[in-house]
């Protein structure tokens, strides 16, 4: 039984749920995901785990909603229960002799890199982190990043809120004032992934990007998240997500994540169709 213990919602499109789960809380690290699944007709989907409770036995997800599961997975509240609920599973994020690390996390990527901040911070590094969002009203978790952070940075793209402009231009920022960072670690979209990389490769900085693509079972035998990283075909699923930003094909990845947004359009109308007749 995967119960829901807690719900709460931290934008208009993106909610935080914590689920009991404690055999899987007991391992979890930062980086690594779960699969689950709402109902017995539901899709497999993955969601990292964006904080776990050892002593509470609780793992916490934060999910945007985008697409069918997503919607129905909003649509549960506390107390129910989820069919499956599969993990930890995946490589969890290298952080072990880092001294000074540079957290970039963008939109509800934000959810995976906050983790990660966290165990820097546990461990006696110094985090510099950059929250890129659209807008203000999308603003998530950055009571959580300060708490962990010696320097944060929050940029939005209009300028309702930190800086105005992108978390590449307050990289940029932060290194030319003299940053000196052991290694960058990039979560987010495709796209703004890529051009930390592109940055970070400028000035020879190791960066490392968490990458989601689509999954079905989780255990690298369907390829279904398969990409390309320094010229040989990964799993993301077992060989990652986390894999060296400037040996990543992000084009590639791109061209296969947008493959799927028809589906998944034609998959949410229908939820969303589904959920107001049964009003």
């Amino acid at each position: 039984m995967f119960r829901i213990i807690h719900k709460e919602s931290l934008n208009p499109t993106v909610t935080k749920m914590d689920i009991e789960a404690p055999l899987i809380a007991k391992k979890a690290q930062p980086g690594q995901f779960i699969i689950l699944r709402v109902d017995e007709e539901g899709e497999r989907i993955p969601l990292t785990i964006a904080d776990y409770d050892r002593e509470n036995g609780t793992i916490t997800i934060i999910f945007q909603i985008v697409g069918a599961t997503t919607k129905r997975l909003n649509h549960l509240n506390e107390g129910d229960v989820l069919q499956d609920f599969v993990g930890p599973l995946g490589k969890a994020t290298e952080t072990e002799g880092l001294k000074k690390v540079a957290v970039i996390g963008g939109g509800v990527g934000c959810a995976i890199a906050y983790p990660v901040a966290k165990k820097l911070h546990e461990e006696g590094a110094e985090v510099h982190s950059i929250i890129g969002f659209r807008s203000h009203n999308l603003v998530i978790l950055e009571k959580e990043f300060e708490s962990v952070s010696d320097k944060l940075r929050i940029c939005t793209d209009d300028g309702s809120y930190g800086s105005k402009g992108l978390v590449t231009d307050a990289l940029k920022e932060m290194i030319e004032a003299g940053s000196v960072y052991d290694e960058v670690i990039a979560i987010g979209p495709l796209v703004m992934m890529k051009f930390v990389c592109q940055l970070t490769k400028e000035y020879g900085i190791k960066t490392v990007v968490s990458m989601n693509p689509i999954m079905i079972d989780g255990t690298g035998m369907c390829g279904g998240c398969r990409l390309t990283v320094g010229g040989e075909t990964k799993f993301a699923c077992v060989d990652g997500p986390d894999f060296d930003g400037h040996e990543v094909d992000f084009d590639e990845a791109m061209a296969r994540s947008a493959m799927y947004k028809p589906f998944e359009r034609e998959a949410y109308e229908e939820a969303c169709h589904l959920f107001e007749q049964a009003k």
